[in-house]
């Protein structure tokens, strides 16, 4: 009881016919207060009498920059960086505001601030951990600077927390270990560094989105290794997983371990990527220690990276960047071990799969997705938004034996009709599939 009130919550005035949100019940004026920034949150209590307490008992703690609403969002760093305030701004009202709230449940804590120093990052954490121990729902700790904010390496134990997402932190493998979170079900992870992380694992993720972040490299102590040595690559191990998305990671691309539940995956691959032979970008180069492409002499011994663990996926979106200085070949290696694709229906490929010297990679990606329906090529571009889509049609007298009888939906996106697109064209004539324009 909050010092000044009775043992009974006085009931709220009756409703008059032009409506009061005093006429509200404490608890939903309390969820209303919730959605409201921290600072605006905490003012409420001058409205009135019964106004005084309420934003202590608010399901909702938001401090820090919310211009975007909930969820993570992408530029780092710039626009954001700027408007999110500094932690030191921060730092004594959420350690009052957290004093006075004790021990009252949350739903939501969202905490999204900008520069912060040394002696910001306790703090920080023991913000994180108060938010855990008040049975914290929905949690997102944002960080838009040009460091990381190291989290403490403890494993998160919570029977409540069901979605996680972090921004600009460095964590270690504790931390990801969610094996005492049996309610979570969504992690987000973006412009985090995870370069000591060994393991991401958990039982109950079904949403999984990680983008831009730093994964382990290819050198343990100062010694180049083959790429593909398990004990170097993160390992990621959530086998009720349904929707998977990697973005843009640097390094080792992390190592997926069982998802039999997996419905849609996006993977995009670009130069940040530790998975290229650099045999192919230096001709002097004579002795490949890559482990990745046809010249290794390695490659024994060594498993599938991604394909193994998508191979149930019934919508998969595979990108690689096609630069020349580092090329990036995971995606090849991947098909050597020849995982057949079972279930997927839809496939988003890019100009990475139709070089018209290497037909045979879309020509390998194809004949391993048997019940494929609908093909989508994004060439030379970046969409959401493309000028040129174009439908294709299956020449049934003409289609290869070695792709899906069910493919009945190719279609091409691209910003221009140019000489790359029209030799892509030509490819795919050779598989029986043709464009009129």
């Amino acid at each position: 009881m909050h010092p000044g009130e009775s043992s009974k919550r006085a009931a709220p005035p009756a409703l008059s016919s032009g409506g009061s949100i005093d006429a509200l019940p404490d608890g939903v004026l309390e969820h209303i207060v919730g959605f409201v920034p921290a600072p605006e949150a905490v003012q409420t209590c001058v409205l009135a009498r019964r106004w005084r307490y309420l934003w202590r008992s608010a399901p909702g703690l938001r401090v820090g920059w919310l211009g975007d609403g909930p969820g993570l969002h992408l530029g780092w760093p710039g626009d954001e960086e700027q408007a999110s305030p500094p932690v030191k701004e921060h730092r004594e009202l959420v350690d009052r505001l957290l004093l006075l709230r004790g021990g009252s449940p949350l739903d939501t804590c969202d905490i999204r601030l900008g520069e912060f120093q040394d002696d910001d990052v306790p703090r920080v954490n023991f913000w994180v951990w108060h938010a855990i121990s008040c049975k914290v729902r929905q949690f997102t700790l944002s960080i838009h600077w040009h460091s990381y904010l190291k989290l403490d390496d403890l494993p998160l134990v919570s029977q409540h927390l069901t979605r996680l997402e972090l921004r600009g932190v460095w964590v270690d493998s504790s931390f990801l270990d969610f094996s005492s979170c049996p309610a979570l079900e969504y992690l987000d992870l973006l412009h985090c560094d995870l370069s000591t992380v060994k393991n991401i694992s958990s039982y109950s993720l079904k949403h999984l989105s990680i983008t831009q972040s730093r994964f382990p490299d290819d050198f343990d102590q100062f010694m180049f290794t083959g790429v593909l040595e398990t004990r170097n690559r993160t390992c990621i191990y959530a086998p009720n997983l349904v929707s998977l998305r990697l973005d843009g990671l640097e390094n080792l691309t992390p190592r997926l371990v069982s998802m039999p539940s997996l419905v849609e995956a996006s993977v995009r691959i670009t130069d940040d990527c530790g998975d290229y032979c650099v045999m192919l970008s230096e001709p002097d180069i004579t002795d490949c220690l890559c482990e990745l492409c046809d010249s290794s002499r390695g490659g024994t011994g060594y498993s599938c990276v991604l394909f193994q663990s998508l191979s149930k996926a019934k919508s998969l979106l595979l990108t690689c960047n096609t630069s020349d200085t580092l090329p990036q070949i995971l995606f090849k290696w991947d098909l050597r071990w020849c995982p057949v694709f079972s279930m997927l229906k839809t496939l988003v490929l890019n100009e990475y799969w139709c070089v018209p010297d290497d037909a045979n990679l879309l020509l390998r990606i194809l004949e391993h997705t048997p019940v494929l329906e609908e093909l989508t090529l994004e060439l030379f571009s970046e969409g959401p938004n493309y000028e040129v889509e174009m439908k294709g049609s299956i020449n049934q007298m003409d289609r290869s034996a070695k792709i899906s009888e069910y493919l009945n939906i190719v279609k091409i996106k691209c910003q221009i009709l140019d000489e790359s697109v029209l030799n892509v064209l030509e490819l795919l004539r050779t598989f029986g599939i043709c464009f009129g324009f």
